[in-house]
């Protein structure tokens, strides 16, 4: 799994603890969800090309480097994708958004999507930010629809992930980044990783 990156950030990892403890509450499960989004996203970023910038200082106008901003696109896989939202764009504020709803049929754990607005990405690079890769349906599913738009490039920042999910990511879209806080343990016989986060969106927003 190659194009699969387990970031190895103390932060994260200590953020990663206490989204798991199952005492820790909606607001601060929302709250460390974007702060982990800005530690992956650094990791992911940390090899961007800079451009030149002309800007006014104290003494004038001087050059400096820049982040082309204006060429991510963060996509947010709703609901438990939104706090990652908030959390990316603090870092990267000029950078636009799009939205796509997933949801698993806790049936047959097929993906299905039920709203996507996401514009059109030539010469964009598309972030998708989703907290779990369970059995990777819903990821590779929105990355079949990204991938229809476009873009340049995409990166995935994810916070945890089973192997089975991730095996089937790296296999179907080898293209892609994956910058992730953890590999877990395994599935259960739910589709739900051990030892996992439970339910993220259930946990952002107390439902």
């Amino acid at each position: 799994m190659e194009n699969i990156k387990e970031i190895q950030h103390p932060i994260a990892k200590n953020l990663l603890t206490k989204l798991r403890d199952i005492n820790t509450t909606p607001y601060l499960f929302r709250k460390y969800l974007s702060e982990i989004a800005r530690v992956l996203l650094f990791e992911a970023l940390k090899e961007e090309k800079l451009v030149e910038k002309e800007i006014d200082i104290w003494i004038g106008r001087y050059v400096f480097p820049v982040i082309e901003e204006e060429k991510f696109v963060f996509i947010p896989i709703l609901r438990a994708g939104l706090p990652m939202l908030d959390g990316t764009l603090e870092v990267i504020n000029n950078a636009k958004a799009g939205f796509l709803a997933i949801k698993r049929d806790e049936e047959t754990l097929e993906s299905i999507l039920y709203y996507d607005r996401v514009p059109q990405l030539d010469g964009k690079t598309a972030i998708i930010l989703d907290p779990m890769v369970a059995t990777g349906g819903s990821l590779d599913y929105a990355l079949n629809v990204v991938k229809e738009k476009k873009p340049e490039r995409i990166i995935s920042l994810n916070v945890v992930g089973a192997p089975e999910g991730l095996s089937r990511i790296s296999h179907k879209h080898p293209d892609v980044s994956v910058y992730i806080a953890s590999i877990d343990e395994k599935l259960n016989d739910k589709g739900y990783i051990i030892p996992g986060l439970g339910d993220a969106g259930d946990r952002a927003f107390n439902t």
